[in-house]
């Protein structure tokens, strides 16, 4: 019968309706005259009941009746239905007045529409329960869960859960903070609490999972129910954000675990497509440090918008090769060009720009972590410093249109050196735009990247791994976080929007307490932040800040017209003074002078506030060369 029903589904769908049409003109026949008909009300049945469904039918087709899902009846299909049957009898009801006469009881007509009607919908909910899929389909036991947001979300959870039986699931009940909502029922579960009430809810529910129906959750309130979750010792998943929702209708199959950027609660970036692909599409693309966490994703975020051939420069051949592989099986009609070598090389620089001819460079090659650039003051400025300016010479002698550099927020006011030269290499960028007739520069500058190589992220989840202690160096440093893929994004719409010798500036959002990342890190891994896993504080490193200055620098920035971007004010500095401090910088590094190359930068960057180690290097560097 079941398979009668889905080859014949439109006949048998009209078939239907016609039957039930049938019966609500008899039921209301009997109805109307306490199921005692005489026999002048009988031939008048036996008449009208072939004129009701040959104006009934057509009718019925004309909204698409025969179309609508017999076991699902929404909202609009139910609108659908209450249309057609209204037109439905009021035309029949014309029709009969006409051929049968004013002795047509007219009480018959309200009772023939209310029958249909009610006789339609509950057959759609007969079939439902026919068939549906009973019971549990699995060898595995269902697994009880709580669906946390009682909204349109947790509806949808709730009823794609119900059609389709094989994931197991068994909707205990809902939560909700709403207390507008407490001990509603939601297509037929309750409503049994909100978030502090989850432990207890849990326990007497018999509840496995939380299924987190929020997808604009902030990060404050995931990281409240996750906390709420570990203390009632049930697993969280949520459904993502909106923004990865757009290209997907089930629900259910977007299910995932909690994960450390859904506690960062940023709202989606808004890209404006258009642009970005006519500063991309059809042209040849130079990344380089290609190999990165930011220059790779840039790499993936850039191919989506089909440039006629994309470049990686690397000189990590592995890291190259591993996008390689991975823009190969995600695009493979992309024309992709891993070159290896390094920006320090000059000669190397101009065969890359001779050979492909890129119209747009997106530089993201640079030596970043902050600690170990202490360390190593001269091999900063080499790559940073001079590695930039190679790259800038190179692009104009190549004639490329548009040139951006990936800078830092740690260029603002640095305290370190990686800061310092990342506001050098801006300086030399808008420099070069001020004397370029053809290529564009600008830069952009922003935060810490969630997860990217060498952040806090790695560090902690090794640390975990090993049962601890994960270490954080002060309980109160904050960073500004953003995610890999949105920073990449970010990259893309600004440059997009750049005219030349801009710096943008992008939101990110609200800074974030290390120690809290690191304790949401681990109740996602399952553990307790200072029982399972401790926390140690170990003190600031050289050239490290407590708080980040991004507050600092929106008071010199003006809006553009994204919201997530800002243009920095701030100006650079002459020709001749940039010309005169990096020849000095250049011949220190060359005599591996610490103190020269700290005069050379604070020149240029006058908010530089070297470290006390640098410091103290170069003051001991001036001892020994007075002893000597």
């Amino acid at each position: 019968m079941k398979s009668l029903l889905i080859t014949h589904r439109r006949l048998v769908s009209e078939a239907i309706q016609m039957g039930l049409a049938a019966v609500a003109l008899v039921a209301a026949f009997l109805l109307r005259f306490e199921f005692t008909l005489e026999a002048l009300y009988t031939a008048m049945l036996v008449r009208a009941l072939p004129l009701l469904l040959a104006v009934k039918f057509p009718v019925f087709r004309a909204f698409g009746l025969r179309d609508l899902s017999w076991r699902f009846l929404g909202f609009e299909d139910l609108i659908r239905v209450a249309c057609a049957n209204v037109v439905a009898s009021l035309a029949a009801m014309l029709v009969l007045r006409i051929t049968i006469g004013p002795a047509f009881p007219r009480s018959v007509h309200i009772l023939d529409f209310l029958l249909c009607l009610t006789l339609m919908v509950a057959a759609r909910g007969i079939a439902r329960l026919l068939f549906e899929p009973k019971g549990h389909q699995g060898s595995k036991p269902p697994c009880r869960i709580l669906i946390y947001g009682a909204g349109k979300a947790g509806a949808t959870i709730l009823s794609e859960i119900r059609a389709n039986r094989a994931l197991g699931y068994v909707v205990a009940g809902f939560l909700d903070d709403d207390p507008q909502k407490r001990d509603l029922r939601l297509n037929g579960v309750r409503v049994l609490g909100n978030s502090l009430m989850l432990e207890a809810v849990a326990r007497k529910s018999r509840a496995e999972e939380v299924l987190i129906a929020l997808p604009s959750a902030t990060g404050k309130q995931m990281a409240t129910i996750l906390e709420h979750c570990r203390a009632a010792g049930v697993a969280a998943k949520r459904i993502p954000a909106l923004s990865e929702l757009i290209d997907h209708k089930v629900l259910v199959d977007q299910l995932r675990d909690v994960r450390l950027e859904d506690l960062l609660g940023r709202p989606p970036v808004r890209l404006e497509q258009g642009v970005i692909r006519s500063r991309l599409g059809g042209r040849v693309v130079l990344v380089t440090g290609a190999g990165g966490s930011i220059g790779s994703e840039l790499c993936r975020q850039i191919a989506r918008f089909e440039p006629r051939a994309l470049v990686g420069f690397d000189n990590a051949e592995t890291a190259l090769y591993q996008i390689e592989q991975d823009l190969k099986e995600a695009f493979p009609g992309l024309a992709f060009y891993p070159e290896i070598g390094s920006i320090q090389n000059r000669r190397r620089l101009d065969e890359v720009m001779r050979d492909h001819r890129p119209s747009a460079v997106y530089h993201a090659a640079a030596y970043k972590h902050v600690p170990m650039m202490e360390a190593h003051l001269f091999e900063a400025v080499e790559n940073n410093v001079f590695g930039t300016r190679n790259l800038v010479r190179a692009a104009q002698a190549g004639g490329v249109e548009d040139f951006l550099l990936i800078s830092s927020d740690k260029a603002v006011r640095s305290t370190n050196v990686m800061g310092a030269t990342k506001r050098l290499a801006e300086l030399i960028c808008l420099a070069a735009d001020e004397t370029s007739s053809r290529t564009r520069f600008h830069a952009v500058r922003f935060g810490n990247v969630l997860g990217s190589n060498g952040s806090v992220i790695p560090l902690f989840k090794r640390q975990i791994a090993t049962g601890g202690p994960v270490t954080v160096t002060h309980p109160e440093i904050r960073r500004y976080f953003m995610t890999i893929p949105e920073a990449a994004e970010l990259v893309l719409q600004a440059s997009a929007m750049g005219q030349g010798g801009e710096i943008f500036i992008l939101d990110m959002g609200e800074p974030v307490r290390i120690q809290d990342l690191a304790r949401n890190l681990i109740i996602l891994s399952g553990l307790k932040p200072d029982a399972d896993i401790r926390i140690e504080f170990t003190g600031l490193r050289p050239g490290e800040k407590l708080y980040e200055e991004l507050s600092g620098t929106e008071e010199d920035t003006v809006p553009t017209t994204h919201t997530k971007i800002r243009i920095f004010t701030g100006k650079g500095t002459s020709q001749e003074t940039l010309g005169r401090c990096l020849e000095e910088l250049r011949r220190a590094a060359e005599k591996r002078d610490a103190g020269g190359a700290v005069l050379a930068l604070k020149e240029l960057a006058p908010d530089y506030n070297p470290s006390g180690f640098l410091l103290r290097r170069a003051l001991n560097e001036q001892v020994r060369g007075v002893v000597a």
